[in-house]
């Protein structure tokens, strides 16, 4: 064995983060979620949170998100993730309660949920990826999806005129008195896995500190939903999504 070529842990560009396992992710190739995933568990485990953390999984194509971190989780029914870690947060009052959803969780069949969680300002901390459709499902149209966008079940493109506009929740939960945090970034270049990482980080502090609810929206891709390559769907998202969600924060207290 040639042993000239091996590269040492302390030399990698990247090194997986401790807390997450070695199991074989169920994600397409190209999906943000593995990158949103890796960022959760550097940001767990430098804030040394492993023994006191419980995330909420979600119906959706991170169903499965308890598979991959090695921290406690509860796995929630369709939408009401924030509704169950409430009661986690209510009953664990010093443990980092987090939900993780996407668009058709969060933004459809969740939204009461959502609402009146971050009305409450409940101390919990939400990721929400929006990639604008629903992708375990077989890419049909979801609140998220954008003006004249195709999907399953408006293969023509949206029409505003007969499905209302894209729903821009983050906006919504901003304007609420119990939300601390309303920010929405991105993980399609480095430099904006680091903003996001910083981000995570922030709202998970905030959790810990009882400000309130925090929000983190990662708009994403959906390259086989949206029947691109990765390369041209981070390349669409740039054009097309980022002019609908623009990146940066919305609240910050």
């Amino acid at each position: 064995m040639d042993t000239n070529n091996i590269v040492s842990p302390e030399n990698l560009v990247y090194a997986k983060p401790e807390l997450m396992n070695d199991t074989h992710m169920h994600y397409c190739p190209g999906c943000s979620h593995g990158v949103v995933h890796k960022l959760i568990g550097e940001v767990i485990g430098e804030l040394g949170l492993q023994e006191t953390t419980i995330g909420i999984a979600p119906v959706g194509c991170a169903v499965f998100a308890y598979k991959y971190l090695d921290i406690d989780w509860q796995e929630a029914a369709h939408g009401r993730a924030p509704a169950v870690a409430t009661a986690v947060k209510r009953l664990n009052p010093d443990k980092l309660v987090f939900t993780y959803q996407g668009d058709g969780d969060l933004a459809a069949i969740g939204t009461g949920e959502t609402i009146h969680a971050a009305n409450r300002g409940e101390n919990i901390a939400i990721i929400f990826i929006n990639n604008g459709i629903y992708g375990m499902t077989g890419g049909q149209m979801a609140p998220t999806t954008l003006d004249h966008m195709k999907t399953a079940t408006c293969p023509e493109g949206r029409d505003i005129n007969l499905m209302g506009p894209p729903l821009k929740i983050l906006d919504l939960l901003a304007l609420l008195d119990g939300v601390c945090l309303a920010t929405r970034q991105s993980v399609h270049s480095a430099a904006a896995v680091k903003k996001t990482k910083r981000m995570i980080k922030l709202a998970f502090e905030n959790s810990l500190a009882n400000k309130g609810l925090s929000i983190v929206e990662v708009v994403s891709t959906c390259n086989v939903g949206w029947k691109m390559t990765p390369a041209n769907a981070n390349e669409w998202m740039v054009e097309n999504m980022f002019p609908v969600y623009p990146m940066g924060d919305l609240k910050n207290i």
